[in-house]
């Protein structure tokens, strides 16, 4: 984006805020009513991107863009900061973060490179004033994340400090406690225990994916996708047959489940 292209988009978002002129719905906005805007703008460009859908992504990035900008007016009005600001923080920290390309300084391997990037991470949360009287290793994950992004976060703040599990084999061991745990919580009829119990179970496995290198949320969301693709073929040969999902008996469902695994993987 051009210098002008740049100007010409924060003159709109400014003409969009005019107390005056502006547009009604723009002009009430606030940091935590565009909250739920900016998420979804987030996973629309993330969309794009699985589908490969270049143009789309480009569309995509421009609504971001705006909600970056929407964020960066609010604040201007309000004395706090503007949009230049946020484009130099952003440019002081990518130089801080890679001393490697910038300071000629030189890694010898990807861990002493992550290393650094983690430091350079801690001594910035550090530097940042605390709103509570108490400091913990944890500040800094944002609450708003998907769950599973939240507590894959927050577990490999902790491990980073020495609370992991030296390996995998006990993470596989505390996913069956965690099933039996269920299991019992289920059996006394207790909606509340049995939810607790699903969430640690939960939360277990996504600590068993980071031992396993995989990440929790891609894999879910892929296998989520896996699941989509098999249920649409059911529904396609439901139909083809002039019958509806609700009248097929779960066998023959589950038959048709069976067939999707292997003609889908042709």
């Amino acid at each position: 984006m051009s210098l002008s292209q740049t100007q010409q988009l924060l003159g709109i978002m400014a003409r969009l805020r005019d107390p005056k002129t502006g547009c009604a719905w723009d002009i009430k906005q606030d940091f935590a009513s565009l909250i739920p805007y900016t998420i979804e703008e987030a996973y629309e460009v993330a969309d794009a991107i699985e589908r490969n859908d270049l143009d789309d992504l480009r569309s995509e990035l421009g609504d971001l863009l705006l909600q970056v900008v929407f964020h960066s007016r609010i604040a201007e009005e309000q004395g706090l900061f503007d949009f230049e600001q946020v484009a130099a923080s952003i440019s002081d920290k990518l130089i801080r973060r890679h001393p490697h390309v910038f300071a000629g300084v030189t890694f010898d391997s990807d861990a002493e490179r992550k290393a650094a990037w983690e430091s350079s991470k801690a001594a910035e949360r550090n530097a940042k004033p605390r709103i509570t009287l108490t400091a913990s290793v944890l500040d800094g994950v944002a609450f708003n994340l998907p769950a599973l992004m939240q507590s894959e976060k927050i577990q490999d703040r902790a491990a980073e400090h020495g609370f992991d599990w030296p390996d995998v084999v006990p993470v596989f061991d505390k996913v069956l406690e965690e099933l039996d745990e269920i299991k019992e919580a289920w059996a006394s009829g207790d909606q509340a225990h049995i939810e607790e119990e699903v969430g640690d179970l939960l939360l277990v496995v996504v600590n068993l994916a980071r031992h396993l290198k995989v990440n929790p949320e891609m894999a879910l969301k892929a296998s989520t996708q896996k699941f989509s693709k098999r249920f649409h073929y059911i529904e396609q040969q439901i139909n083809a047959s002039q019958r509806e999902l609700k009248a097929c008996e779960l066998v023959e469902l589950d038959m048709l489940w069976h067939e999707a695994k292997r003609v889908l993987k042709k």
